[in-house]
């Protein structure tokens, strides 16, 4: 028997391009909308970002989907990096999204130091501006949210930054790690950001790939807008649905 596969060919391609076809005719506004209304909204406005990582434990846990003002500092072309007008920077404690100067992926972390500040950190202990930052022991936390291999090694304080206080997390074990726990002191200059996880010593931040340009920060992080655990069978945080970060 010989198979016409050019002919096969033909008529699959018939097919598809009718289905795609009655897909647009019954589909065409929705799209349009998509297009020309949520796209742009998506990219200018607001914008919602699912958390893979830990980095930002405990203040943001994975399996969270947060909540972006992209217009919380200024506003831009829709779909590119082009800024129309400004009207804020980040300030220190400010959760914020941005793209990683290391490999252009876009992640979230907290800015602790802005333009002119000089920083230093010993043994995770920030120093700014030639102070040190205040730190309270905070009670351990329900580890059923963390990766199984951090029960019972996590410890929990909070962090005091000048008119901003926060939570974050420290793991003993992984404390040999001196690049993350030490930084020489350094001044930042204009148009950069020292930007760093919650997760102190699981997080690729500032303290390995360098300062943050403001010009790679898109928005920043308010609420979470719904959780699940992904260490549980992804069963929902209802307690973390619609809360505010900070």
């Amino acid at each position: 028997m010989k198979i016409q596969l050019g002919s096969i060919g033909n008529k699959v391609w018939s097919v598809s391009k009718q289905k795609v076809t009655a897909f647009w005719k019954e589909n065409k506004k929705f799209l349009l909308i998509c297009a020309f209304v949520v796209t742009p909204i998506k990219s200018v406005l607001a914008d919602w970002n699912w958390v893979p990582t830990g980095s930002m434990n405990p203040t943001i846990m994975e399996g969270d989907l947060v909540y972006v003002d992209k217009a919380a500092y200024d506003l831009r072309v829709p779909l590119t990096m082009k800024r129309i007008a400004k009207w804020a920077d980040p300030e220190r404690g400010d959760i914020v999204v941005f793209f990683s100067p290391q490999d252009g992926v876009r992640i979230v972390k907290r800015v602790i130091g802005v333009p002119g500040d000089e920083l230093e950190i010993v043994n995770h202990v920030v120093y700014l501006n030639g102070g040190k930052l205040s730190y309270e022991v905070l009670p351990t936390k329900d580890s059923a949210s963390f990766k199984p291999d951090l029960k019972g090694e996590v410890l929990f304080a909070e962090e005091n930054l000048p008119n901003h206080s926060h939570e974050i997390m420290l793991t003993p074990r992984l404390t040999q790690n001196t690049k993350l726990a030490n930084l020489s002191k350094t001044t930042l200059p204009e148009g950069k950001y020292f930007i760093i996880g919650d997760n102190r010593d699981n997080s690729l931040d500032s303290r390995t790939y360098g300062f943050v340009d403001r010009d790679l920060i898109v928005g920043k992080v308010s609420h979470v807008i719904a959780s699940f655990n992904t260490f549980n069978y992804c069963i929902p945080r209802c307690e973390r649905f619609f809360s505010k970060l900070k």
